[in-house]
């Protein structure tokens, strides 16, 4: 059962990048779309803004994407890991632990769970039922068969 754990963390982390993915683009399940990101970014003091709202939101989406479908898993959650590490730095740290705070806004509890979510499966891989998974039994594979024939 051991390479389901990260496939199920896979899956929820996943889930979760891509939906505020579409949030961040499209403003869809009540996000502020690409320009509501924007002037966000540039309230934290992120410039050019416009440039890093498409740059975070395609982020998540396809990161959340590759994720759920196990490719490049390893990859993707070092990038996520980044942009999450970006928004600690610039929005959350100072605010404190806990996603309510009297501090004015959410602490890091949030962040620090995705990153430690997102090392999990940089560190772990995606486990079972991925593409990387697919991709490197099929590469053991043909190793295997190249030895045989060599063998012959």
């Amino acid at each position: 059962m051991r390479p389901y754990g990260p496939a199920a963390l896979r899956l929820c982390v996943g889930a979760v990048f891509l939906a505020h993915g579409v949030q961040k683009l499209f403003g869809l399940w009540g996000g502020s779309g690409l320009a509501g990101t924007a002037s966000l970014l540039a309230s934290w003091g992120l410039n050019p803004a416009h440039p890093l709202a498409i740059l975070a939101g395609v982020a998540e989406l396809g990161g959340g994407a590759l994720l759920i479908l196990g490719g490049m898993t390893r990859s993707v959650a070092l990038v996520l890991m980044a942009e999450v590490a970006v928004a600690v730095w610039n929005v959350n740290y100072q605010k404190g632990l806990f996603l309510t705070t009297a501090g004015g806004g959410p602490g890091v509890e949030y962040r620090l769970v995705l990153l430690g979510a997102l090392l999990c499966l940089a560190l772990a891989g995606p486990g079972a039922l991925s593409v990387d998974e697919w991709r490197h039994s099929s590469a053991e594979a043909m190793r295997a068969g190249r030895a045989r024939a060599r063998k012959v």
